[in-house]
């Protein structure tokens, strides 16, 4: 590649143009120029006068800065970085803060994968959109890769569409304000316009035509999607609604995803000069899409990027995949293309294939990079699915439907060079005002090199790329691009009400064969029976990934040295998994804590069905025979009565790896052993110390307690409502009454392990209670127990942050000391008035306990020891006094030592 590096002498593109430099150079060049350029711009921004076609509701000029907005998706293992003005990753176009996050102002990682590797898998992603309006034909891009900075989208002017910026929501903490409308662990939600044409950076002349950014009047209103659950953490899914917001109808639109990845090292010199890539149609369909049936093919239709080799010899290897993925389109029958080339300033090493039914004179003396509205839209638009770029070698002179590619650069370009690609779909139209939705996923996956000499030996040393293709893994990148449309659009679920639940294949994978007559033979017909295996949704958008159990209703009521925890399971143990349709429930787990942060949760009880994974041989398994998980756990009745004949002494633990339940007569996959899915702690008040409330309790068909008939309502409800079956119930003691406990209950499922999908269980620290082991409001009022104040007396070198007295909460961790310094009330009505004086009588503070009886937090309080001038309190004796309504006055005293 070393004679390609450095391109000589070549002829001028054109009188502007940089003659000759390395891409890398030419962007850090152009970085540099395009930031003193949005310096100039912004200090000398003025009106222009509206184009002729002014659209409805879209703003066309700016005289003053655009809300521009850089930051990432960073919850799953792909860190991404998006923004406002249709460009994706932190390359070419970033323009705020110099890559930093417009939230935090953290450095913006382009596409880090794994998080925290400083491996990139990007440079820049845009998006692009062509049409025909009037007699023109038009394209708008975030970037084009080829001038650095070009940035035809733009958001909106911040004095005047505030509302506009972006804007970022999740589903994590019910309780916090972006958890309205999320849809995702992270959603960031944007809005951007082609329609500026003076007063912003960026907008360049038309290289073919010489004039002037000419906008389709295009509202953009971007959403993206990212998770960290394990099935989901290597996408992001990006949903767009596109608007017509001119007065013309806009027809034969196009729509594309482009991408310039230069893979390797952060910010690395290198790292553009040896990128292949090319198109994945499909891989054989992984078990959780199958059943476990090995003889269907999934469509994933993704286009990828990769490092030649991987870099497996470096320091910091690349050994992953990225690719784009289109998941919706306006209509359902469109026109896809897939274009790919490489750009170079030197027209000789420009490169792209072409159809020689479709060869295009480009302008530019080069066949790849598509420069001017007219060649990007020629692109977008040109039905072609280019080759995958290792085979350029093989294309022969005689080839009759591909042109020739130039024989001194056919093997570099076999290798790897600086590759971009283009994946685009239409068309339709858009007539004035009118929306389309739009829906892509860029994509990750693990482990695409593994062999550290295929490349040398298989495109360089020899010309073998098929060979080579044999050598690298698209696994993880194509079970991923499924789980992202699974994630878009949920199989086997009505999401629109039509009666249509989505594509389905039948597996009979669970029929076993006799080897003589090679006739079915059924076991048991309730259990063995062909598996109907939806493997595509019905078309609506869902956007809803796998998910845990609810998380049960749970109440915590304290007394002297004990938290006695209640909790609910019906949603927990009823609620269905969106992909299986099962209810996917294993088990509880009580959590204790010191303090509210997730890392200082440890699990005190648990309990989970007593299940098992049952491993069945393959022969054919990827990598060699062996054994393969395939069904849905077992429950251990179902095991006695499909494999013991019904002997309940029968115990599947026995069969093992070297060991394995066989059944004689039948081929290969009637061999199997079981594996608990879990630890099994599923005795009751024996295995683990979680009991059942009402062990007697009957099991209710109906779960609408209002439909349990008034008679029957004793037998199945417990007094304020809920049925007895699911309460359960649990006793910490030994607990010290002074400070304060964070408990919670969280629910966990089995996963689906056939396919790596892990457990997913509810969140620790979300909707956790607080609670001191102390006498609870009944207790207090029955007993008529005294109000009590502590520590007392208070001293300044007391160690009461450490002992737990003080800065254990969100709202008081990390305050400066005199901020966490707290007295406690205990035994306190739910219902008072605190006030604390002088010994002189003079108000120092006075505060209201107002708290539900049934708050376990109801008879306490604490006092931050500040006055009610807001100062801190000075050494000295005081008095306390607590009012009840009824009049009734409990008084003390308490010291303070400063």
């Amino acid at each position: 590649m070393a004679e390609f590096g450095n391109c000589g002498d070549p002829p001028p593109r054109n009188e502007n143009r940089v003659y000759c430099m390395s891409l890398s150079t030419w962007k850090r060049v152009l970085l540099a120029l395009a930031l003193t350029a949005l310096v100039a711009s912004l200090a000398s921004a003025r009106t222009a006068d509206a184009p002729s076609d002014q659209p409805r509701n879209l703003q066309t000029v700016s005289t003053v800065a655009p809300a521009y907005c850089l930051t990432m998706h960073n919850v799953g293992k792909m860190v991404l970085g998006v923004t406002n003005y249709a460009i994706f990753g932190s390359g070419s176009g970033s323009i705020v803060g110099s890559g930093q996050d417009c939230f935090t102002g953290a450095t913006v990682p382009s596409c880090e994968y794994p998080k925290g590797s400083n491996a990139w898998y990007l440079y820049s992603g845009s998006f692009w959109i062509g049409a025909v309006k009037g007699e023109d034909t038009l394209v708008s891009t975030g970037s084009d890769g080829w001038i650095f900075g070009r940035r035809e989208f733009n958001p909106y002017d911040r004095a005047t569409q505030p509302r506009d910026t972006m804007k970022l929501r999740s589903i994590i903490d019910p309780g916090a304000p972006e958890f309205e409308l999320a849809v995702s662990e992270q959603d960031l939600i944007a809005r951007y316009t082609d329609s500026f044409t003076t007063g912003v950076t960026g907008l360049g002349t038309d290289f073919l035509d010489g004039r002037n950014h000419r906008p389709l009047f295009i509202d953009v209103t971007q959403r993206s999607y990212a998770w960290s659950y394990s099935y989901a953490e290597d996408f992001v899914l990006f949903d767009y609604t596109i608007t017509n917001a001119s007065n013309e109808r806009l027809n034969n639109i196009y729509m594309g995803l482009y991408v310039d990845a230069d893979v390797g090292e952060a910010n690395s010199y290198d790292a553009a000069q040896d990128d292949v890539c090319g198109f994945l149609y499909d891989i054989p369909s992984p078990p959780v899409f199958s059943g476990g049936c090995d003889y269907f093919r999934d469509t994933v239709f993704i286009a990828w990027i990769a490092d030649n080799d991987g870099d497996l010899s470096k320091m910091l290897p690349v050994p992953h995949i990225t690719g784009g993925r289109v998941i919706r389109t306006p209509a359902e029958s469109l026109e896809v293309s897939f274009n790919w080339w490489v750009g170079n300033t030197n027209p000789t090493l420009d490169f792209g294939p072409q159809m020689r039914r479709n060869i295009r004179d480009l302008g530019t003396g080069g066949k790849g990079t598509p420069e001017g509205d007219r060649n990007k839209y020629f692109f977008l638009r040109n039905k072609e699915f280019d080759y995958d770029q290792i085979f350029t070698a093989s294309i022969g002179i005689e080839d009759t439907l591909w042109d020739y590619p130039n024989q001194a650069l056919a093997g570099a370009l076999s290798t790897a060079f600086d590759t971009r690609y283009l994946l685009s779909f239409g068309p339709f139209t858009l007539e004035p005002g009118e929306s389309a939705p739009i829906s892509l996923a860029y994509v990750a996956g693990e482990y695409f090199h593994t062999e550290p000499g295929n490349t040398r030996n298989n495109l360089i040393i020899n010309y073998n790329p098929n060979e080579w293709l044999k050598n690298v893994s698209f696994e993880d990148l194509g079970l991923n691009a499924m789980w992202a449309s699974w994630v878009y659009d949920n199989p086997g679920v009505d999401t629109d009400g039509d009666g249509t639940r989505g594509d389905f294949r039948i597996c009979y994978d669970s029929v076993f064969y006799d080897t003589t007559s090679f006739d079915p033979i059924v076991v048991d017909t309730q259990f063995f029976k062909p598996d109907t295996i939806y493997y595509r949704g019905d078309g609506a958008p869902d956007f809803r990934g796998a998910s845990p159990p609810p998380a049960p209703d749970k109440w915590v009521y304290p007394t002297e040295g004990k938290l006695h925890i209640r909790w609910n399971g019906l949603r927990s143990e009823t609620a269905e998994d969106v992909f299986s349709h099962v209810a996917d429930f294993e088990g509880y787990r009580v959590y204790l804590s010191r303090d509210d942060r997730a890392a200082s949760y440890a699990v005190v009880a648990s309990f989970d069905v007593e299940d098992y994974n049952k491993f069945v041989y393959s022969p054919s398994k990827p990598g060699g025979a062996g054994f393969t998980l395939i069904d849905l756990p077992f429950t251990r009745e179902q095991l006695v009565n499909l494999y013991g004949n019904g002997n309940t002494a029968w115990d599947p633990e026995e069969f093992t790896p070297a060991n394995p339940y066989r059944l004689e007569g039948f081929f290969d996959d009637s061999i199997f052993y079981f594996a608990k899915q879990d630890f099994n702690q599923s005795q009751l008040g024996i295995s683990t110390p979680i009991r059942k409330k009402y062990p007697d309790a009957p099991r209710p068909a109906i779960l609408e307690a209002d439909s349990i008939p008034v008679e029957d309502r004793p037998t199945y409800l417990t007094e304020d409502g809920y049925f007895k079956y699911y309460e359960y119930a649990l006793e910490i003691d030994n607990l010290l009454p002074t400070v304060p406990y964070f408990v919670n209950v969280t629910a966990f499922d089995f996963g689906s392990p056939q396919s790596g999908l892990g457990s997913l269980e509810t969140s620790v620290t979300v909707n956790a209670e607080v609670a001191f082991p102390q006498p609870g409001a009944d207790d207090v009022a029955s007993q008529n127990l005294p109000v009590y104040v502590y520590p007392n007396p208070y001293r300044l070198d007391g160690s009461y942050g450490a002992d737990g007295f003080e800065g254990r909460d969100k709202e008081t961790r990390g305050f400066a000391p005199d901020r966490q310094r707290r007295i406690h009330f205990a035994n306190l009505p739910p219902e008072c008035t605190i006030r604390i004086y002088t010994l002189d009588g003079d108000l120092v503070r006075e505060f209201e306990h107002s708290v539900d009886p049934s708050d376990p937090t109801a008879g306490h309080a604490s006092w931050d020891l500040v006055t009610r001038n807001t100062q801190l309190v000075v050494s000295g004796i005081y008095y306390w006094t607590v009012e009840e309504p009824n009049g009734e006055v409990q008084l003390g005293k308490l010291v303070v030592i400063m």
